[in-house]
Formats: C-alpha cells, structure tokens, sequence
C-alpha cells in the first residue's frame, strides 16, 4: 500500500508519503507533485513512513528536485534506514537535500 498526504501551509508544502514507492506507485506520486507544486516555494517531503524507494521513485525525486529549482528548494526529512541506505548507495544522498 502506498498512500500520500499533502500538508500546505503558505508557500510550504509537505508531502507525507506511507508505504512503498516502487513502479506501480510512482505514478500516482509523479501526478500529486504535479498538482501540488504550483506556487510552491518550499516543497518537503516526509519519509516518516516510507518503507522502500525504487528506481521509479528516485526518478520522481530527481524530476520533482529540476522542477523545483526554478522557483524554490526541495527537502527530504525523516528518512528512514533502508531508504537512506538506498540514497547512499545509489549516491541520491549527494544531490538530495535530506535532513
């Protein structure tokens, strides 16, 4: 299961993802970040509850991280082991601004 909230205050969005974020669910994080990022200036996203990033998923956060250079920042918080480990490995952690 995966599941993302979106949190808005402002100019601030936070996208709390829940589960998995792997082929079959990117899409539906790829069509929330499109929706949510308008005017935003500072986009969060909260890995409190994500259990597993894919490929798929770490090509929405790079895509997502291109979109937001134009008009603002982009962090990760709350990063969990197995997902920091995956971002270490794959060197994500390098170009990912994760708190």
């Amino acid at each position: 299961m995966f599941n993302v909230e979106k949190k808005s205050e402002g100019n601030n969005v936070t996208l709390v993802l829940t589960g998995r974020l792997d082929t079959s669910t990117a899409p539906k994080l790829e069509e929330e970040v499109k929706t949510s990022i308008e005017g935003t200036e500072n986009l969060i996203f909260d890995f409190t509850e994500l259990e597993y990033i894919s490929s798929a998923g770490l090509r929405v956060m790079l895509s997502t991280l291109k979109m937001m250079k134009n008009q603002g920042s982009m962090k990760i918080i709350n990063v969990t082991e197995t997902v920091k480990e995956i971002f270490e490995i794959t060197g994500f952690s390098d170009i990912l601004t994760v708190e």
